[in-house]
C-alpha cells in the first residue's frame, strides 16, 4: 500500500475525531449535575497529555502530494464540528436556563468545559477551514469564530501573524521574557486594531474605502451579533452571560495556544526594515501523538508556517536539528505557561540555545527581546 493510500484510509483518520468524545460528557454533566460538571472540562487536555505519556511521539511524514480527495475522512470531522458546536453551545443556555437542578457553580463549570471545547477544538478547526481556498470551508471557519465572539481572528491570523510572523508588527509572537498574563492582555488590545489596520490597507489598494461592504468586518459584525441575540432569545441576559464565558475562555485557550507557539522566536533583522523569510526553525515544534490527534497537527506548527496551505494531515515533523522542539504537547505546555517562574525556568534555557544554534553571529539581542526592532517595510 503506498504512503498516499495510507493517509486516505479512514481508520488512518479516526484518531482525529477525538474531539467527539466532549460531546457525550457534555450531556452527562448538563443531566446529573454534581462532580460530573468537571468532566468536559479536563476531557481534552487531560486525556490527550495522558495518551502522550503513553504513545510518546509520532515522527512519521505522510507523502504530501496526496490528493484532497483521499483526505475526505479528515476533511470531515472538521467540516461538521460547526453544527455539533453549534448545539453544544446553544443547547447548552437553553438547558441550564430552563432547569433548576444546576447550581451556580455548576453552570459555570459546565460552560467552562464548553469554552474549552469550542477554544481547543473550535477556533483550531476553525484555523485550518479559514487556511482552504474553498468557500465552503472558510465560511464554516467565519461561523466558528462567530461563535466565541472572535471573528477578527482570520483576518489578523492570514494578513498578519503569517506575514509577519517573529517580527514586532505580529503581536501573538510572544516576546522573551514576557509572561503570559502580560502577553494576554496585550494581545487582546492589538489585535482587532491590527487586523482592522489590514483590512483597511487591503481595501485602500483596491481603491475602495474601509467601510466598503467587501471589508469582511461587516460579516464578522453580523455573525457576533447573531449569536449574541440567539443567546438572549433562548436564556434571556443569563444566556448571555454564559455565551460571553464561554467565550472568554475560548479565546484565553486559543491565546495561550499562540504564546507557546513562538515563545522568543524571532526572525533575523536584515537591515532597512527588511526581515529574513519564515523557516522551519522559527516555530516551535512537537510531535506528540495524542495531543496532536486533539490538535489536528496545530503542534507541527513549523510546517505549518514553511507550507501554510498544506492540509493537517500531510503536516510534517521536524527533527530537533531542523527546529525547535518543546519538551512536551501543547496541553501541558500551556498549563506550563500559566505559571511564568517555572515556565521561564523550562524555556528560556531553549530560546539561549536556539539563538545559539540559528544566530551564532547576532551577540546583542536586546532589541529583539523588547520587540524594538525596525517595524518591517
Amino acid at each position: 500500500m503506498t504512503p498516499s493510500n495510507k493517509v486516505a484510509r479512514l481508520s488512518s483518520a479516526l484518531p482525529f475525531w477525538i474531539s467527539i468524545g466532549a460531546v457525550p460528557l457534555a450531556y452527562i454533566g448538563a443531566v446529573y449535575g454534581g462532580w460530573w460538571v468537571i468532566l468536559l472540562a479536563l476531557y481534552g487536555w487531560t486525556v490527550s497529555s495522558t495518551l502522550d505519556a503513553l504513545l510518546g511521539r509520532n515522527e512519521n511524514n505522510p507523502d504530501t502530494e496526496t490528493d484532497d480527495q483521499d483526505l475526505f475522512w479528515y476533511r470531515l470531522i472538521t467540516m461538521l464540528w460547526f453544527p455539533i458546536q453549534f448545539v453544544l453551545i446553544f443547547g447548552m443556555i437553553w438547558w441550564v436556563t430552563a432547569t433548576d437542578h444546576l447550581s451556580l457553580l455548576e453552570k459555570f463549570v459546565l460552560f467552562y468545559g464548553v469554552g474549552a471545547v469550542s477554544g481547543s477544538t473550535g477556533i483550531v478547526y476553525a484555523h485550518e477551514l479559514m487556511h482552504q481556498k474553498n468557500r465552503l470551508e472558510r465560511w464554516l471557519a467565519d461561523l466558528l469564530l462567530a461563535t466565541v465572539l472572535y471573528s477578527h481572528f482570520r483576518t489578523e491570523h492570514l494578513l498578519v501573524h503569517h506575514v509577519y510572523v517573529g517580527t514586532p508588527r505580529d503581536a501573538v509572537t510572544a516576546r522573551y521574557n514576557e509572561g503570559f498574563h502580560q502577553f494576554f492582555p496585550r494581545v487582546m488590545r492589538e489585535c482587532p486594531a491590527s487586523a482592522w489596520e489590514a483590512e483597511k490597507k487591503m481595501l485602500a489598494r483596491k481603491g475602495l474605502g474601509v467601510f466598503d461592504r467587501s471589508n469582511p468586518f461587516w460579516k464578522y459584525g453580523i455573525l457576533q451579533a447573531a449569536a449574541l441575540v440567539l443567546a438572549f432569545w433562548l436564556g434571556g441576559w443569563a444566556g448571555v452571560g454564559f455565551f460571553v464565558f464561554q467565550a472568554f475562555i475560548a479565546i484565553w485557550y486559543l491565546e495561550l495556544t499562540n504564546y507557546v507557539e513562538h515563545y522568543g522566536l524571532t526572525r533575523k533583522h536584515l537591515g532597512d526594515g527588511k526581515y529574513e523569510h519564515v523557516k522551519p526553525h522559527h516555530s516551535w515544534n512537537t510531535s506528540h501523538t495524542a495531543s496532536n490527534w486533539l490538535l489536528i497537527n496545530l503542534q507541527r506548527h513549523s510546517d505549518h508556517h514553511y507550507k501554510p496551505a498544506r492540509r493537517f494531515p500531510l503536516l510534517q515533523t521536524y527533527s530537533a536539528s531542523e527546529a525547535p522542539q518543546l519538551p512536551r504537547g501543547y496541553p501541558l505546555m500551556t498549563a506550563l505557561a500559566m505559571m511564568p517562574h517555572l515556565w521561564r525556568r523550562r524555556m528560556n534555557p531553549r530560546v539561549r540555545d536556539w539563538r545559539a544554534m540559528y544566530y551564532p553571529e547576532i551577540t546583542d539581542w536586546d532589541a529583539y527581546k523588547k520587540g524594538t526592532t525596525p517595524m518591517p517595510r
